[in-house]
């Protein structure tokens, strides 16, 4: 089913919800407006019947307008005593953050389309660390082992959600490096125009068991000082693969746009990026340079579908292989532009600039730290290369120019990010930016 979001009545009740949102949020890890003067309001609200036990949940979409910022955040509310973060009291109510809340995954679960699977939500776990939604394990009947993992969009925009349409389509095509997908909401509710959005609330897919996260794995190499190389060529080979079964799926794009387009882009990129990271004025010059020698070339390769922000924390390791996840794209990028066809190069630029964070957070300095990330490169893509017929690798050429500008772009947008949500981290894309405008 689809879910329909009732508009906010503007009354005490939403005023009163919308200030302790107001106040909780910030300090979210998905806030958007982060450091900023931020205006929070109500969008909407899912409400879903009462359990037997009179148990209470909601879905509140929040918007947030900052200068640069207008975003629909979804926060799914349980009332009452249970598990989940407290956000505050409301009439005497505890009001928690429902997103593990056993109420909320059953209603989740019986809204949501898909094959399914059965579960036992009362079992459900957040998983922690860095991440831009909130994913949720979920065992089978009689708890043990996760079977399935749920991510609720904190994020929710207008239309599809390569999240969840990229992985249906490479699994419809053969392809068999996603997990599995089992379900996903759909909800809509009033837009800032006055008019209907309709998008994606979350989405759920198979566990991979005994799955080691691909960031995690490097950067416990890097730490060691143990070689990523063989991993590396493998990830180099998946990646390959899984643009392959992208073209399957979707096709090639429809246009051949011109090395123009894609200098026109790292421009406004930079000009963007510039703009909020003051360290990044001074590459100016630099940066005007690399973009010339872009429009020295004659063409540029054909777009298609991609993963659109695949690093090594995007795959995970198990049983002696590779699996990609996390499909949503960058971010920070609104919706459209994330499911645009796009460069395969730019999924290969990502994982290139994660080897780079991989050295730097395992411990890795100087010498070491260029070593190693250069080798791991190397392997990926010389693996690549092999499995795709293109000459990456090498460096040279036309190629050479559109993979060291992708690389450029996507450290200008990491500069960015990390201002925004991890400044001790901010040196890593610095050094990458400087490194790619030599």
């Amino acid at each position: 089913m689809t879910l329909v979001a009732s508009a906010p009545g503007g009354g005490p009740d939403d005023e009163a919800l919308v200030a302790l949102l107001r106040a909780w949020l910030p300090a979210r890890r998905w806030f958007p407006a982060k450091g900023a003067d931020a205006r929070v309001g109500l969008a909407g609200r899912f409400t879903f019947p009462e359990d037997r036990a009179g148990a209470r949940v909601c879905i509140a979409l929040v918007r947030v307008r900052a200068a640069d910022v207008d975003a629909v955040l979804q926060v799914p509310l349980a009332f009452g005593p249970g598990p989940g973060e407290t956000i505050g009291v409301l009439a005497g109510v505890t009001v928690r953050d429902g997103a593990r809340d056993p109420t909320f995954l059953r209603a989740w679960l019986a809204a949501a389309q898909g094959p399914g699977i059965a579960l036992d939500p009362g079992a459900a776990r957040v998983l922690t660390g860095e991440q831009s939604n909130t994913s949720v394990t979920v065992p089978g009947p009689g708890g043990g082992r996760p079977v399935a993992i749920l991510k609720v969009f904190r994020t929710v925009a207008d239309g599809p959600n390569p999240d969840v349409d990229v992985p249906r389509r490479l699994v419809d095509v053969g392809w068999d490096g996603v997990p599995t997908p089992l379900g996903w909401l759909i909800g809509r509710w009033p837009a800032p125009d006055g008019g209907v959005a309709t998008g994606y609330l979350g989405a759920m897919s198979a566990f991979v068991p005994d799955a080691e996260d691909g960031f995690e794995l490097a950067c416990r190499h890097a730490h060691d000082g143990a070689a990523f190389d063989d991993d590396a060529a493998a990830l180099g080979a998946l990646v390959a693969d899984m643009h392959a079964a992208l073209l399957r799926g979707f096709g090639a794009a429809a246009s051949d746009e011109g090395p123009g387009l894609l200098a026109e882009l790292v421009g406004e990129r930079y000009g963007w990026a510039a703009g909020q990271v003051p360290a990044l004025r001074t590459f100016g010059g630099a940066v005007a340079r690399v973009l010339d020698g872009l429009l020295e070339l004659p063409s540029v390769p054909a777009r298609q579908r991609v993963h659109g922000d695949l690093h090594l924390g995007q795959v995970l390791r198990s049983g002696g292989r590779w699996y990609v996840t996390d499909f949503e794209g960058e971010p920070l990028v609104p919706l459209a532009e994330r499911t645009r066809p796009d460069f395969a190069m730019r999924d290969v630029a990502g994982l290139l600039r994660s080897f780079d964070y991989a050295a730097a957070v395992g411990g890795l300095r100087g010498a070491q730290a260029t070593a190693w990330s250069n080798t791991a490169r190397h392997a990926a893509l010389l693996a690549y290369d092999e499995a795709a017929g293109t000459t990456l690798a090498a460096g040279t050429g036309a190629t050479g120019r559109v993979l060291r500008a992708l690389e450029l772009d996507k450290a200008l947008y990491e500069a960015v990010y990390e201002q925004r949500n991890r400044p001790d981290w901010l040196a890593i894309p610095l050094s990458g930016v400087d490194r790619l405008v030599r």
